[in-house]
């Protein structure tokens, strides 16, 4: 099953990789200011639940950049945030990590999944990067990754595409086409839905999903 074959790699590569004073891996790692007490290990719990909904491979993997302060970050799950881990309607459920008393949220999540969401789970979304870059002493901001970062990880997304073998990788943003590049696997590139992108991300996806049966499947 994938989902076995995917949580496997997570174990062997993800979960105790060290964070570093400009990389933070929120699958190991909490900041006392910012995350709960057992916030790693609720994050790893969000992760496994959006894993094991995966019964048989999906036909997309879409590959984004990294984690963003106000999604990933605090959820475990690439692309979501914790309102919508809470949210009853959505796919998956999970839990907050953050100190906040509401549930962080974030523009391009609510993107994604507005368009994506009636498809799930015939797609498998993924970080180049699976960690949170983000500037040395600031915590909650973002920083462009690093070639050397996304070549670092390289070996994990290699695993995923085998162990999901998906009918179309698709990059989604410049970086995630490089990390694809980086490994010679051709990917179909999409706009980021960030900084203006919305409507480019939506129409490229759509086109995907159509072109590859999704729309009809899901």
């Amino acid at each position: 099953m994938p989902a076995r074959a995917v949580w496997s790699l997570f174990e062997e590569q993800l979960f105790q990789t060290p964070s570093t004073n400009e990389l933070f891996n929120p699958y190991r790692d909490r900041h006392p200011d910012l995350d709960r007490p057992d916030a790693p290990a609720t994050r790893r719990a969000n992760l496994k639940r959006y894993v094991d909904a995966y019964t048989a491979p999906p036909k997309l993997l879409l590959l984004m950049e990294a984690p963003g302060p106000w999604g990933c970050r605090f959820s475990g799950i690439p692309v979501t945030s914790e309102a919508q881990l809470v949210e009853p309607t959505f796919p998956i459920s999970g839990a907050p990590t953050s100190l906040e008393e509401e549930p962080h949220n974030e523009y391009s999540a609510n993107i994604f999944w507005r368009v994506l969401q009636p498809h799930f789970p015939h797609f498998f979304v993924w970080n180049s990067v699976p960690f949170h870059p983000h500037d040395e002493g600031a915590p909650l901001t973002i920083r462009t990754p690093r070639r050397s970062e996304v070549t670092a990880h390289g070996d994990l997304l290699t695993g995923l595409v085998e162990a999901l073998q998906p009918t179309k990788l698709v990059a989604i943003g410049r970086k995630a086409e490089q990390a694809y590049k980086k490994l010679d696997l051709k990917s179909t590139y999409v706009r980021h839905p960030s900084h203006g992108g919305a409507k480019k991300f939506e129409r490229g996806i759509r086109e995907l999903l159509a072109e590859t049966g999704v729309a009809v499947d899901g």
